[in-house]
């Protein structure tokens, strides 16, 4: 049943005190008689490195993580962790390259990093964009699947669960960057500790389905019984391989969507933001760690769940509408823990989304506040102004995520499936514009534009463009193929690697022709010397690529 027991309150109410009485001590202990934008907003020079590593993943893993994520590892398997492992990687490049770059210039949010390097269109247009993006495609889908997930195990209304998690994150989040990232780390231990939670009673429910014991029998017998699941790379014979198309997990286009997802984007990069380099590249690191962990928590569970279903167990919990739905995987687990159990397990869930939550919000009044609010409203506007101005936004943006959610058919298509298709339209632009104005002094804002715009119309044009002419004779054998609705499409993942060199090739050329006609655009000032690591970063960093390499081999 899905019903919570005596025990499963206890246990959730103990974590909900933790949070709220640590945000509370840590607001009181470091709040200033008058709070500065840029401690409210980036929790200037207060984060420790591991608060920065806890807060990056506390943002990124949320319930399109449990959820969706433990859904696509009952369908595709172990494959789906590329995104995990690969943001590994990443993580590595941006402490290295991206990182120095934005506190050289003091850059606090994207859009200031645009106008700075472009000019004030380019970083207006994309303000308002992230702040859409932000809104209408993150926010709500946080929102609205941590509720569906919240709902399904516990029994709770889903409009009750809706409108407490949005309660839960705003108290967090009206305390700025230093509560957020300080209650992210207890946010993390709940979400790792209830994860492995889960991760440990599947695989005992496996090894004991086959009369086995302990949970190191349950992955040998998920390796023997689902050894088709174990395969990091898809071959273009798997009916899985149009959202992860072979190789380009690992050459192509995955690379653009956790590059310009950890290294150009507010919601994640502000984290480190308002730390000295050495400090924020230690933070990042330990989130790099944290991600090798991740799919032990969100995806074996899925995969486990598949096992089970095909030996005859969950058949009707499995069931949505009549049809299964493989997003059901992890919320029937959770179902199955003890008392007790069950509650960690539900508290790990519940702080997994109030942190994204509480994350994203806080991007979303960051970027209002000083790139909209300041420079165009009231530039006049005080310190304290500005901090009520980013509150106030704070509670408005979640507010609209609690209206709108429910009409956006997130459900249906997937969550984790969703905000990577609709972000996807964008990142290639996005990403181009970023790389060039970090490392090309040439490009232009007219190329800029170029970029976020022409981006986002070549993505919709190769999505659409084989479902109604053959592009055989243009496009490599095997990228055009059927996707579940039996039309042709360009796998996603290719679709965003093509766009992205179109957009280099693009902004190359409009910026040569300009900077020969005179156009000299204004220039980052970098400092080579700094993307060398310190010692203790380098073996960091070279234990983490280790690892990446052995998973990758061992279950290639």
């Amino acid at each position: 049943m899905n019903i919570l027991h005596s025990k499963d309150y206890l246990v959730f109410i103990v974590y909900f005190l933790i949070v709220a009485f640590y945000g509370w001590w840590v607001y009181n202990r470091k709040k200033s008689a008058t709070a500065s934008s840029k401690d409210y907003f980036l929790a200037e020079g207060s984060l420790t490195w591991w608060a920065i590593g806890a807060s990056l993943i506390a943002s990124n893993i949320s319930a399109e993580q449990f959820i969706g994520m433990s859904g696509s590892g009952f369908k595709m398997g172990l494959a789906i962790a590329t995104y995990e492992w690969m943001a590994a990687a990443t993580l590595i490049i941006v402490a290295i390259f991206f990182i120095p770059v934005y506190l050289r210039n003091k850059i606090y949010t994207m859009p200031q990093f645009l106008q700075q390097r472009y000019n004030g269109t380019v970083a207006m247009i994309m303000a308002v964009f992230w702040l859409l993006l932000y809104v209408v495609v993150n926010l709500t889908s946080i929102l609205y699947l941590g509720a569906l997930a919240v709902s399904s195990i516990s029994g709770i209304n889903f409009t009750v669960c809706m409108l407490a998690l949005g309660l839960f994150a705003i108290i967090i989040t009206l305390g700025g960057m230093k509560v957020i990232g300080y209650t992210d780390v207890i946010q993390v231990f709940f979400l790792i500790l209830g994860g492995l939670a889960t991760t440990y009673l599947a695989l005992n429910l496996v090894s004991d389905h086959f009369g086995s014991e302990g949970p190191l029998a349950g992955l040998s017998l998920l390796q023997e019984k689902a050894s088709g699941h174990f395969h990091m790379i898809l071959k273009q014979d798997n009916p899985n391989y149009i959202d992860l198309p072979g190789l380009s997990v690992l050459i192509g286009g995955m690379w653009i969507v956790n590059l310009n997802y950890w290294g150009c984007n507010q919601y994640i990069t502000q984290r480190a933001l308002g730390a000295d380099l050495k400090t924020a590249r230690a933070g990042i690191l330990f989130a790099a760690f944290l991600k090798l962990l991740m799919p032990v928590i969100v995806v074996l569970p899925g995969i486990a769940a598949f096992v089970l279903y095909q030996e005859g167990n969950f058949q009707e919990a499995m069931l949505q509408d009549g049809e299964l739905n493989p997003d059901r995987a992890y919320p029937v687990l959770l179902n199955l823990l003890p008392p007790g159990l069950k509650g960690l397990a539900f508290a790990a869930l519940t702080a997994a989304v109030v942190a994204s939550l509480a994350g994203k919000a806080n991007s979303i009044s960051t970027i209002f506040t000083l790139d909209i609010y300041k420079k165009r409203i009231s530039p006049e506007a005080d310190e304290k102004k500005l901090v009520s101005i980013g509150r106030i936004t704070v509670v408005v943006a979640i507010i609209l995520a609690i209206f709108i959610s429910p009409f956006l058919g997130i459900d249906k298509k997937g969550g984790f499936q969703y905000i990577q298709e609709y972000t996807g339209f964008v990142s290639p632009g996005i990403f181009a514009m970023f790389i060039l104005g970090f490392f090309w002094k040439k490009a232009t804002s007219n190329a800029a534009l170029f970029a976020t715009i022409g981006g986002f119309i070549l993505s919709v044009f190769f999505k659409f463009l084989p479902g109604f002419v053959d592009l055989s004779a243009l496009i490599p054998s095997g990228w055009a193929i059927a996707n579940a609705d039996g039309v042709a499409e360009i796998p996603f993942i290719d679709r965003m690697a093509i766009v992205f060199v179109i957009c280099i090739a693009a902004m190359y050329i409009i910026s040569t022709i300009e900077h020969a006609r005179g156009v000299r655009p204004n220039a980052l000032s970098i400092d080579a010397r700094e993307f060398k690591p310190d010692p203790a970063f380098a073996v960091g960093a070279l234990l983490v690529t280790g690892l990446l390499v052995a998973l990758y081999t061992l279950f290639w």
